[in-house]
């Protein structure tokens, strides 16, 4: 495996754990944020509209998705589950276009352009082809 892929999803994955785990644990502060999103969601696909519960079921994606990313387990599965978790997550929870404080606007901008970034080192990882070698691993 390339040293280069292995620190990079390495690096990737952190952030995805220690995020899920604290959803996991404390969901309710998200929740609110979180309706934005899972209410039309449930709505569409007649699903219950439990706000706490799209959190944690969120957060546990991401705990299992960052691990498996982080041992170089499935990783382009991995990734592609972390990055359908980050888009509901992102959308939901750095609204920066209804933010009216400048500071807190800027705030949000920068968290949202984070999330962007992150999708896309995982969009990375989802389009890489296993050498032969990393097939077997």
């Amino acid at each position: 495996m390339s040293l280069i892929r292995r620190l990079g999803r390495e690096l990737l994955a952190p952030m995805f754990v220690t995020g899920g785990l604290d959803a996991l644990r404390h969901p309710e502060p998200k929740a609110a944020k979180a309706a934005t999103v899972t209410t039309p969601l449930a709505e569409t696909f007649g699903l219950p509209d439990d706000p706490v519960l799209f959190v944690q079921l969120n957060g546990a994606v991401q705990v299992v998705g960052g691990a498996l990313l982080a041992m170089g387990r499935a990783p382009r599965l991995a990734a592609l589950a972390l990055a359908a978790s980050l888009i509901p997550t992102t959308i939901a929870g750095h609204r920066f276009w209804t933010e009216t404080d400048p500071s807190a606007r800027a705030a949000q901008r920068i968290q949202f352009l984070k999330n962007a970034a992150m999708l896309g080192g995982l969009l990375v990882v989802v389009s890489q082809r296993p050498r032969p070698a990393e097939a077997v691993s």
